[in-house]
């Protein structure tokens, strides 16, 4: 890996990258710069605001209060995704706090006319897959949302990024938000990925590389040729866990496989108003001689399966290898942060990584709960069972992908396999619904963070791949699909 920082001033020279582009077509006022020659935030036009019931409460209050209703109700899609149950969605929500969240997000969308994906709707689902799968994300838009793995949707080319609730009610009042311009940042994979890697392999690595906050106040662009070879889905996963590098955002710039996943979805363009899109979006890529604030350079072919050992995403490792000792890091913060995580992870140095035994494994979220993460696993479990005493949750990230999944066949072969086949939602991604860990229990899980009691108080959580989950779930101890052959 090879890692390069520039010093120049990008903005005053003609050539811009991605980033840039969809910045500067979506400045309402430009903030100019203060008495100290610093810039001011400049003020950002929004295209698309999505809506849970976690972030937005307050914000609604905030327009309620101020007699202000919602500028661009017809810009702004909501869905029930981090507090909802995944089996008995027939019932009322067991759980009171969750139960009020999502009561109330149902009465602020009816009061303030915001399209709402219930439970049980078709189009339900987490938020980052339902936007994607309908056409709402296109190449060239701002999108935001008060949820921080927003920056999935970067993988359309589009500026995505998370905002806190103060934000949310910002852009519901005035479809605009105020932003200081960023850093950007190159990430450059070339070659071919080995047989067995896979676009979650490669962001847990990049992020093991230039550690969770190596993009702080960057806008991350995947390109190079192993990039361009992946599918929409794949890429999604990429942009998806930018945040985990302390990135503002991750983008890819769209192709024809970006316009081939985007053709004839509900809210894609038609006609002649596709063919004028598509001519704008394919000025949407970083021009030749653009420079970029940081570039780092990747050869595919030196990526393996990778885990996680520790409580953050950059504390990973190939499962090849054994848990670091803390005693052989040099950077002493590096050290403490290591001692710390075995700590919690009660994981001794030296341990191989494949000798880690599991009581969970968990396939979903919005890195990894799409149509080709479940054939993935579908692929391993099929003629295959679930190891003794293993639980294995497998949760699709919206009632379009379950009905997809169903009608391929594979909530047949997950429950002939000893998987738990469930309906849509945030799930075990996150301690906010019933799916969850107990203390101690140990977790390989496809989701997007680690930290401790994210999937639970005092649970252990290893993050993977949905190959690595699959094989993991096979024979209850980390594994990747090689290792059942």
């Amino acid at each position: 890996m090879i890692m390069v920082d520039h010093e120049t001033d990008r903005h005053e020279d003609a050539r811009r990258t991605l980033a840039e582009k969809v910045w500067s077509e979506h400045v309402v006022v430009e903030g100019g710069l203060d008495e100290d020659g610093q810039r001011n935030p400049d003020l950002i036009y929004i295209d698309l605001h999505l809506v849970h019931e976690v972030t937005s409460p307050q914000a609604f209050d905030g327009l309620r209060l101020a007699d202000r209703p919602v500028r661009r109700p017809d810009l702004t899609i909501a869905t029930e995704d981090h507090n909802v149950p995944t089996i008995d969605i027939d019932k009322p929500i067991a759980d009171p706090v969750s139960r009020t969240q999502v009561d109330t997000l149902r009465k602020n969308c009816e009061e303030f006319g915001i399209r709402l994906y219930p439970m049980g709707d078709l189009d339900q689902g987490i938020v980052h897959v339902v936007g994607p799968q309908l056409g709402l994300t296109q190449p060239g838009t701002t999108v935001v949302c008060g949820d921080s793995h927003t920056s999935t949707h970067g993988a359309f080319g589009a500026l995505a990024m998370g905002i806190g609730t103060s934000e949310v009610e910002h852009v519901l009042a005035t479809q605009t938000l105020s932003l200081k311009r960023f850093k950007t940042m190159a990430i450059t994979v070339n070659g071919e990925l080995p047989h067995g890697v896979t676009s979650k392999d490669l962001i847990l690595a990049v992020i093991a590389e230039i550690g969770t906050g190596g993009g702080q106040g960057h806008v991350l662009e995947y390109r190079g040729s192993a990039i361009e070879k992946l599918s929409m889905e794949a890429r999604m996963t990429i942009c998806n866990m930018s945040i985990e590098a302390g990135a503002r955002a991750g983008m890819i710039a769209p192709d024809q496989i970006t316009y081939d996943y985007l053709r004839g979805r509900p809210h894609a363009p038609r006609g002649e108003e596709w063919d004028t899109a598509v001519a704008h979006w394919e000025s949407l890529r970083t021009d030749p001689g653009a420079e970029f604030d940081r570039e780092v350079v990747i050869d595919a072919a030196d990526l393996a399966p990778f885990v996680t050992w520790g409580t953050n995403p950059g504390q990973g490792l190939p499962l090849s290898a054994s848990v670091p000792d803390p005693e052989q890091i040099t950077d002493e913060s590096e050290a403490i942060a290591a001692a710390r995580a075995l700590e919690y992870m009660d994981l001794q140095p030296g341990t191989p990584l494949r000798e880690i035994g599991i009581d969970t494994v968990f396939v979903g979220s919005c890195t990894n709960g799409r149509i080709e993460d479940l054939r993935t696993v579908a692929d391993i479990l099929r003629g295959r069972s679930v190891a003794d005493g293993m639980r294995m949750l497998i949760v699709p990230g919206s009632m379009r992908v379950r009905a997809q999944a169903e009608s391929e066949g594979l909530g047949d072969v997950f429950v002939a396999a000893g998987a738990e086949w469930r309906q849509a939602g945030c799930s075990m991604c996150l301690g906010m619904n019933p799916d969850q860990l107990a203390p101690g229990e140990r977790c390989a899980s496809t989701s997007n963070r680690n930290f401790e009691g994210r999937q639970g108080k005092g649970g252990r959580t290893h993050l993977v791949s949905p190959a690595v989950a699959a094989a993991t779930a096979v024979t209850g101890r980390l594994a990747a699909p090689a290792d059942l052959n």
